[in-house]
């Protein structure tokens, strides 16, 4: 396991499927990162250097927005929506589906989602 960008991936694995797991990179960003390095995306984690892992930080952190400030602009979108009282805010506080979706069957993720923020506020 190699630890880059507060994620464990794991080291057996392509570099390219490995940035994957990386919250906010997916597959075409991971392979742009790639080509920019100049490094195969058929070599595997192991087999890169120290230097490339620092080429490979400083890439990512200034080209890509990813971890804890996508999480934190998510939250602070859904607290605007609630502010200013829109009906999408409204469906977040009511742990109901937000996009038009039916809540007769198959709204099971969103109450789920419900019972753990009302557990996380007691």
């Amino acid at each position: 396991m190699v630890y880059l960008l507060n994620t464990n991936l794991n080291s057996k694995k392509k570099l390219h499927i490995a940035l994957q797991k990386i919250y906010g990179l997916g597959k075409y960003q991971s392979i742009q990162i790639c080509n920019d390095l100049g490094i195969s995306t058929e070599k595997c984690v192991k087999q890169l250097t120290s230097g490339d892992f620092e080429k490979l930080t400083q890439i990512i952190s200034q080209n890509y927005e990813i971890g804890l400030d996508i999480r934190r602009s998510v939250i602070q979108n859904i607290q605007r929506l609630v502010k200013i009282g829109s009906y999408r805010g409204f469906r977040h506080i009511e742990g109901l589906p937000v996009r038009g979706q039916k809540t007769h069957g198959n709204s099971r993720t969103a109450r789920k989602l419900k019972l753990s923020i009302q557990i996380s506020k007691k």
